[in-house]
């Protein structure tokens, strides 16, 4: 498993970087919105979705339809998103009490799908355009950091369930990886960047927030029954299982940064 992971972030990540760091804004969404259509691909399956082309084409078209909007909507999505994942962290805390407040409904879950993947194409939208692709891979390797941290610590040292109920695989100690792994990147940043105290502290909340992203799609993967939402990416699992930490992390993000630069 983790020689397969390794050749398919080997293969990819030169791939991203040059999508990132080349692309024009508009190409980058372009680019971007394959996955995320992909995703949503997979997510017509969690909510048990025997047809998933037609959920597919419909998201296809609300990114495209968003694309057209000003920028003014944008925002207001994003300070949607964040809102969103406030109730979705309720959900999973209650979950782990035993409580499943998870709609049982595909259609009311395949509305979530819209709540969780356009605010997250808008939000690295927006990064890109306003500041930069370099701002964009940043994030990614944020995320990519963490999520390392997170799986060694857990590996090595995983004692304390995080959320057992929800994904029994995540420990208390894998935080403690993906925060001091996220901490050395973000602090390489802010030195390199002349960045803000304020920055750093961002970086970690964002990151907190992405494990939230990570345990709402482990929760959704549990009540259908599976492990990964696909097998697209050989090591790794679904888009899905590469992007539920973005999803959470991206709007938050974009949103701090805003407020702080």
């Amino acid at each position: 498993m983790l020689k397969q992971r390794l050749i398919t972030a080997i293969i990819l990540i030169p791939i991203i970087i040059w999508v990132l760091l080349t692309l024009p804004t508009q190409a980058f969404a372009g680019v971007i919105g394959i996955f995320v259509v992909l995703g949503a691909w997979e997510w017509a399956g969690l909510c048990g979705w025997k047809m998933r082309m037609p959920y597919t084409i419909v998201l296809a078209m609300a990114l495209y339809a968003l694309w057209l909007q000003s920028h003014l909507m944008y925002i207001y999505i994003i300070y949607i998103a964040c809102l969103w994942w406030l109730l979705a962290l309720y959900w999973v805390w209650r979950y782990q009490k035993g409580d499943n407040l998870i709609p049982k409904s595909p259609f009311i879950k395949a509305i979530l799908g819209f709540v969780i993947l356009l605010p997250a194409w808008l939000a690295l939208l927006i990064l890109h355009e306003q500041y930069g692709g370099q701002s964009v891979l940043f994030l990614f390797v944020l995320i990519w950091a963490a999520d390392s941290g997170a799986y060694f610590a857990g590996k090595r040292w995983g004692q304390r369930k995080l959320a057992d109920k929800v994904s029994p695989g995540k420990t208390w100690e894998g935080v403690a990886g993906a925060l001091l792994m996220s901490s050395i990147v973000s602090l390489a940043y802010l030195f390199l960047e002349s960045m803000s105290f304020l920055f750093m502290l961002l970086c970690l909340f964002t990151v907190i927030v992405s494990i939230l992203g990570d345990l709402f799609e482990s929760l959704f993967k549990r009540q259908a029954g599976i492990k990964d939402s696909g097998q697209i990416l050989p090591g790794h699992g679904g888009i899905l299982d590469r992007i539920d930490s973005l999803t959470s992390a991206a709007p938050i993000f974009v949103m701090g940064l805003g407020n702080i630069l």
